[in-house]
């Protein structure tokens, strides 16, 4: 029944001068998303459509679905600029849709073709009449519709749809530059690197492997997890970059006093992180903070944390509540390998009484402990970095490999 689909790309018009990178980046997106399905892509100004050339448009929106700037989508079928014609594809497309007693409804059209001799006004009577002799259960509100039907008259004929299906938003992907996720095998890390992805910001993932710590199933979550994102990212692509983080995570647990430990883990994590900015050419953090949620994530505690780093760090999910980042992993797919119960080097041997209102002079009193800086060094020098693409499946457990063997 449906012939094409109708995107539109919501707050992307509203760039001004700039609206037509914007509007580039999308369709770029859209065109490598769509690769393989034969469907035929036609921009005209604001919208664009693309034609399904019998493909179907359940595929088709799926994977439009994770593209980032898409505002909307619409199911379209194409006829004459006939009223009886129009008519009658609307009936064919409102009839399913009735599922009450009596369903209010209007026309709505939009006369692009300005030689058709009716107007937007005359046009719209004429088609409801015509419709509501057949479907006698609707009834017309133009103020306040539960279903509303839009003609759009074009010189190479009408167009007719009804529904609105709300894209992934946000703007395109890459857009925005480009920064780094800190990646654990949580729930909420992945779920910020979406967000992230979603406002224009290309990542790159970095996880602190600590094997034999932690064990190789926890680096096989962060590779299903990075396979999961990458269905987002332009080209299906992700860089994930493993840092060896064995050597600092068995200083800290035998130098540092319990109730620091996780401050001072992650003050090491960030100027690592730090350094890898410049090594990769980023130009923020990423990471999975919700304010209050555990010990670590108190202003006070994120504040010492980052005392080490100069870097912009951005906390797409500061004041989401754990219901909403589950929603969100829910949808994309992140949760259920979230949950597979191998701990990484932000989880494994917690402290039982961390300190919520770490102090910044002792926390740097505690640094002196060990020589942490020659480690830092050979962490950065010795990470490891692939490319994990959405569909390759990567299995490391399946072949039996060390965590070594994984990335040579």
């Amino acid at each position: 029944m449906y012939e094409r689909i109708l995107v539109r790309y919501g707050e992307l018009t509203l760039k001004g001068k700039n609206k037509h990178l914007f509007v580039a980046k999308v369709v770029e997106l859209i065109k490598s998303k769509l690769t393989g399905l034969n469907v035929t892509i036609d921009k005209r100004h604001d919208r664009l459509y693309i034609e399904l050339n019998q493909e179907l448009e359940v595929e088709v929106i799926k994977r439009l679905n994770r593209v980032s700037g898409l505002h909307s989508y619409s199911l379209i079928t194409k006829c004459n600029v006939d009223i009886d014609e129009i008519a009658t594809i609307a009936i064919e497309m409102i009839k399913p849709k009735i599922k009450e007693d009596i369903v209010t409804f209007k026309v709505e059209t939009k006369r692009a073709d300005k030689s058709y001799p009716l107007t937007s006004q005359q046009l719209s009577p004429k088609i409801a009449s015509k419709i509501l002799r057949t479907i006698p259960n609707l009834k017309v509100d133009v103020h306040n519709p539960s279903l509303t039907l839009f003609v759009e008259v074009r010189e190479d004929g009408a167009y007719i749809y009804i529904d609105q299906i709300k894209g992934m938003g946000g703007y395109p992907v890459g857009i925005g530059g480009k920064a780094l996720l800190l990646l654990s095998g949580g729930i909420d890390s992945p779920v910020a690197g979406y967000l992230a992805m979603k406002q224009g910001i290309e990542i790159e993932c970095v996880h602190f492997e600590s094997t034999p710590m932690t064990s190789i199933e926890s680096v096989q979550k962060t590779i299903d997890l990075v396979e999961k994102l990458s269905i987002f990212a332009p080209h299906n692509k992700i860089k994930l970059h493993m840092v060896p983080f064995e050597p600092i995570h068995s200083s800290i647990m035998t130098s540092i006093p319990e109730s620091y430990l996780v401050t001072i883990m992650r003050r090491m994590m960030y100027r690592i992180a730090t350094d890898l900015l410049k090594k990769t050419k980023s130009l923020a953090i990423v990471n999975g903070e919700s304010i209050g949620q555990v010990a670590s994530q108190t202003l006070e505690s994120m504040a010492c944390a980052t005392e080490v780093t100069n870097a912009l760090i951005i906390r797409p999910l500061a004041t989401y509540d754990k219901s909403d980042i589950m929603s969100i992993a829910r949808t994309i797919e992140t949760l259920d390998i979230s949950n597979r119960p191998f701990e990484d080097c932000c989880t494994v041997y917690l402290p039982n009484n961390p300190t919520i209102r770490p102090s910044l002079k002792l926390a740097n009193n505690f640094e002196k402990m060990f020589d942490y800086q020659p480690m830092i060094k050979q962490a950065v020098d010795k990470t490891v970095t692939i490319q994990v693409s959405a569909y390759d499946h990567t299995d490391i457990l399946g072949k039996g490999l060390t965590v070594e063997e994984c990335f040579e």
